[in-house]
Parts: C-alpha cells; sequence; structure tokens
C-alpha cells in the first residue's frame, strides 16, 4: 500500500499519447503523475499511445514521483488490453476510471494480479459506495473526478464548490477511515492563478492530501499550499517539545500558549513534520 507520509501535494495528468510532453514530465516538479489513456486520448490514438507508454515507462524514469496510468473502463474496446499492458509498466498502480462499486475493482483484478489499484471516484454511485470501494485490499488511493461528478449530479461548477461538498466530504471520510490517499479534483481554468491557489487552500483544508492538475503551470502553487508552511513546522516543533517537557515532569498534560496540548495533538505535529521530510527528501 501507499506510504501515507509520501507527499501528493500536486498530481499531474500528462495524455499518454503526447512524447513531447511525456519528456518533458521527467523534469516537472510535480508529487505524482497520471499518464493518461482515457480522457486525454482520442480514440484513434489509444492503441498508439498505449505502445508509446510502454515504452517511455522504463524502471527508474521518473525518480521518486509516484507513477499512476489511468487506464480505459473494462467495458471500452481498449480496457482489458490498457490493464495488461500497465500491469508490465514500471508504475506505482493503475487508477481505474469510474468506480462505481466494489465490483469493478474486482473486474480488474481479474486481469492484473499484482499492481495496486488507485480509483477515480466521478460518479453518484462511486460517491454512495466509497466507503465499501475504500476499504477494498486492492484499492490504494482516490482521485477525484469533480468535472464528471458536476456533469452527472447536474450541478453549477460554483465558486467554492458548494454542490459537491457532500461528494467530497463522503469520498474523503471513507478514504481516511480506510487509510488510503484522497486526490482533490482539477480546476479547470488553468490561467486563473488566484482561483487556483483558493481551490487548493480550500482542499487542503477540508483534508485532502494534494490537487489534482491539468497544466505543468499548476504545479508550484499545488505545492506550496499543500507543504507544511514555516509557522507549521515551527508550531508542530513547539508542540512536540511542550509535551515532552511535561512528561519529563510527570505530567500527564502540556499547556502551551494557553491551549492544552494532547497526545491527539502530538500526532498532528508528528505528521505535519513527517510531511516536511518527505517533501524535502524529494527534493534533494
Amino acid at each position: 500500500m501507499v506510504d501515507m507520509a509520501r507527499p501528493f501535494r500536486s498530481v499531474l495528468y500528462i495524455p499518454g499519447s503526447k512524447a513531447r510532453a511525456l519528456e518533458k514530465a521527467r523534469s516537472l516538479p510535480a508529487d505524482a503523475i497520471i499518464f493518461d489513456l482515457e480522457d486525454a486520448v482520442a480514440p484513434e490514438e489509444k492503441c498508439t499511445a498505449r505502445a508509446l507508454l510502454a515504452d517511455t515507462l522504463t524502471s527508474g524514469a521518473f525518480g521518486a514521483r509516484t507513477v499512476l496510468v489511468r487506464v480505459n473502463g473494462l467495458e471500452t474496446d481498449w480496457g482489458e488490453a490498457d490493464l495488461r499492458a500497465a500491469a508490465d509498466m514500471a508504475v506505482d498502480g493503475i487508477l481505474l476510471p469510474k468506480v462505481n462499486r466494489p465490483a469493478d475493482v474486482n473486474a480488474a483484478g481479474a486481469v492484473v494480479a499484482a499492481t495496486p489499484f488507485w480509483a477515480m471516484i466521478e460518479t453518484a454511485e462511486g460517491v454512495l459506495n466509497a466507503p465499501a470501494i475504500a476499504n477494498h485490499p486492492r484499492i490504494a488511493g482516490f482521485v477525484l473526478g469533480t468535472n464528471d461528478l458536476l456533469k452527472e449530479l447536474g450541478a453549477a461548477p460554483l465558486p467554492g464548490r458548494g454542490p459537491l461538498a457532500t461528494a467530497l466530504q463522503t469520498a474523503l471520510l471513507a478514504a481516511r477511515a480506510a487509510g488510503i490517499v484522497c486526490i482533490d479534483g482539477v480546476y479547470n481554468a488553468f490561467r486563473d492563478e488566484a482561483g487556483l491557489r483558493a481551490e487548493c487552500e480550500a482542499g487542503r483544508d477540508l483534508g485532502m492530501d494534494g490537487k489534482s492538475l491539468i497544466h505543468p503551470a499548476q504545479v508550484e502553487i499545488a505545492n506550496a499550499v499543500f507543504a507544511p508552511s514555516g509557522d507549521d513546522i515551527e508550531a508542530a516543533g513547539r508542540v512536540i517539545a511542550a509535551h515532552e517537557a511535561a512528561l519529563a515532569k510527570g505530567e500527564g498534560v502540556a499547556v502551551l500558549d494557553g491551549r492544552i496540548v494532547e497526545n491527539l495533538h502530538v500526532e498532528t505535529a508528528n505528521r505535519v513534520l513527517a510531511k516536511a521530510r518527505a517533501i524535502a527528501e524529494a527534493q534533494a
């Protein structure tokens, strides 16, 4: 399964049919890359893209980044061949589109025996079945497909994403209960830096692990927003120090800046520091 300390601040979609984009992806500072054989590839290019991606994804080609391949669904003409090809690539997981129920994961598992699966949660049925999907032993993470969710719900794409609040929180709750990664959906206006930052901040504050992205220009903002700030790191260190000082005095509870510090606050602080270390190591 996935190391939860591993950074997933920026998860960038790259079309599997574009050789130049595949080459450029090697140097991008994204934490994870989704090489896409589904929505980003035209029907007439599907088979060519699959072969190109197989040639590109050689062992170690993308360093410390998490590498996923989004395949076409098994109900399409390309899905089974995509799964078999992706299983032979140097990837960390296969991203399954439109996962509605655990049976969809089972069907993919009948084709691919070992590679971890990630699930696109992008339908009403998928959201309602998110807990069962998240608890499937082959699932390592969720990626939210907010565009498809808006379409299926008939909801408006409003700033703040109020119409999607229930779906976002349901998927996140399911992921957290199962101990898997949950990646927020894309922000379509890739030139709108202020809008992207606001949506990244909202996703971070909700508890998402990172943001899926459609353009390399979005990576820097996502990386900055989803990384612990200097103030966050300093505050975490103070929490841990206060707790350790209280224990050394034989006290069960510490007080820092007028607030009680309990074990749960120490656990949160340790997660902040672990994430900061993981980011630093990935960038080294």
